[in-house]
């Protein structure tokens, strides 16, 4: 677990409505102690616009759509 940033488990997470999660500082998210994902709440442009910029790479690197994951496509099997 991260020690700069807080760290939730995702049943904790789902229970926040869109308010709160606006409110929310950048967090860490883990279920069954498992690391699951970084939510980034960027507060400001500046830090959006680099986040985007690290997303963008990260996706080029490896992962799947969200329509390739509903459609039952298994294409990020062949990426491991």
């Amino acid at each position: 677990m991260a020690t700069l940033i807080p760290a939730y488990t995702i049943t904790e997470f789902r229970k926040l409505k869109v308010p709160e999660l606006k409110r929310l500082n950048s967090c860490e998210i883990y279920s069954d102690g498992e690391y699951l994902f970084t939510f980034v709440n960027p507060q400001t442009d500046y830090i959006r616009l680099h986040v985007e910029y690290i997303c963008q790479t990260g996706n080029a690197v490896r992962g799947e759509t969200l329509e390739d994951i509903l459609s039952g496509e298994v294409e990020y099997a062949s990426h491991q």
